[in-house]
């Protein structure tokens, strides 16, 4: 398909000149002499490249250039001025121009510029056509990737899926476990539900009400029999997020469920009898919690059938690009922005950085960014103090000395921590204190490493 490039100035003999420069190259050159024309032409029409005079009467290049930017923020804009001044070439390049030219200026120079303008548009457009190709394969059930790790996963997922397997998820917080298990049950060929709970967002009292349900009069207030989510997910999948953080109690109950398939409600005496898949996830270490006395080895291993490992960000930082065009419409549309790229400089810092919070973190980011941002292009400027001032780190480096530091750190945290509460039988208040945190920073420390107080006691 030809190109087209559309030279706007307001002087014949400019005009003629930009005609017979590019008159050699295989593209539609169209001329306009009235910059507002030229704003209504930049509308309507397909244009690939601009070149446009700086000092027009009606409309200046630098306006041209910014209001064709609000519908168009990838289209290649060259500036003419026969006033050369670094301020005004560093306003030029600011506003979003890729190139500008000083008259007089040889054709050939014009040619060079508006071939780099076209391919830049070219390559741009052939980006696109990538993303979405990618995003259609590997975006299923909301999974943007295309790094080997990934593909490994997704392979195992649908290797998995139409198998009757139960399946524990493992993965830090934000990485994406749930999109896992939906899709999981979306390849399942099941034809129930699938039922999520966050066993760490319930209090204990309720879980049991929760998973199995109660009949009438087996508690104050229970006026009618109610079904549990396992029954909801009768033929479907039963997904337990946050599995690590069942009560032990519970667990011994929920053990015998998923062994026979039945159980009995809360205050019953009747056996349900369901067919459900069940699929469980944590952030947590369960092997660990499993020689802690924490969690049952038999749970453990009758979840166990299938694991499969969601990497963190920092190992798939190729997937951060795509990510970025995942996300970026849609909360620049969500917050009412006109956010549409970001800046070569801003993505080195969104890929160097290594993620703690993983996706959601990055969600978290974005979002902010996109706030703070009042132009097209997000920049350094707004991002995060944090990002910006972290230092980088070479990609070879994040599965060595770095990672291996990290983990390090991580044990020595927990380690301490563990130590605390069994020196102070699980008084979070007095463990606060011994180790001089606030309270609520010792209580973000106990949430990340999956320690409880009580448990202590």
């Amino acid at each position: 398909m030809t190109q087209s490039v559309l030279v706007v100035d307001d002087e014949r003999d400019m005009l003629s000149t930009c005609k017979a420069a590019l008159s050699r190259e295989a593209v539609n050159v169209v001329l306009e002499a009235d910059a507002p024309r030229a704003l209504e032409r930049l509308t309507r029409g397909t244009f690939d490249a601009v070149v446009a005079d700086i000092n027009m009467p009606g409309l200046s290049g630098l306006e041209l250039l910014r209001a064709a930017k609000k519908t168009d923020a990838e289209l290649p804009f060259i500036l003419i001025t026969a006033f050369p001044g670094v301020e005004s070439a560093v306003q030029a390049l600011r506003d979003g121009a890729l190139d500008y030219l000083i008259k007089p200026f040889h054709p050939d120079d014009l040619r060079l510029k508006v071939a780099r303008a076209l391919e830049q548009r070219r390559l741009k457009g052939e980006h696109r056509l990538l993303t979405r190709h990618l995003t259609r394969e590997y975006a299923t059930d909301g999974i943007v990737g295309a790094s080997p790790s990934i593909l490994e996963v997704l392979a195992l997922v649908d290797k998995v899926a139409a198998t009757a397997a139960d399946v524990l998820i493992l993965g830090e917080s934000g990485t994406g476990k749930e999109l896992i298990a939906r899709r999981l049950h979306a390849r399942s060929g099941r034809r129930g539900r699938f039922v999520p709970v966050d066993c760490g967002a319930i209090p204990e009292n309720l879980l049991e009400n929760e998973f199995f349900g109660h009949e009438r009069g087996a508690y104050t207030d229970a006026g009618e029999a109610a079904p549990g989510l396992l029954e909801f997910a009768d033929h479907g999948t039963f997904f337990m997020d946050e599995v690590g953080e069942l009560p032990g109690g519970l667990q011994a109950k929920l053990l015998r469920a998923l062994q026979e398939r039945q159980f009995r409600r809360v205050g019953g005496n009747e056996v349900q009898s369901v067919d459900v898949r069940v699929v469980a996830a944590t952030n947590r270490d369960l092997k660990a919690d499993v020689a802690a006395g924490r969690f049952r080895s038999d749970l453990f291993y009758r979840l166990n059938v299938v694991a499969i490992r969601v990497p963190p960000l920092r190992e798939r930082p190729d997937d951060i690009r795509l990510l970025l065009e995942h996300f970026l419409p849609r909360y620049s549309k969500e917050l009412d922005s006109n956010v549409l790229r970001v800046d070569p400089a801003a993505l080195e810092i969104l890929t160097s950085y290594s993620w703690p919070g993983n996706i959601r973190e990055l969600q978290n980011v974005l979002k902010r960014s996109i706030l703070l941002c009042g132009r097209s292009l997000l920049r350094p400027e707004d991002l995060p103090e944090n990002l910006v001032s972290a230092p980088t780190e070479p990609l070879e480096a994040r599965g060595g000395f770095v990672e291996r530091k990290r983990q390090g750190i991580q044990a020595f945290e927990r380690e301490y921590f563990d130590a605390l509460l069994k020196e102070h039988h699980g008084n979070a208040k007095a463990a606060a204190q011994a180790a001089a945190l606030p309270l609520s920073n010792l209580y973000w420390y106990l949430k990340k490493y999956g320690l409880q107080p009580r448990l202590y006691r």
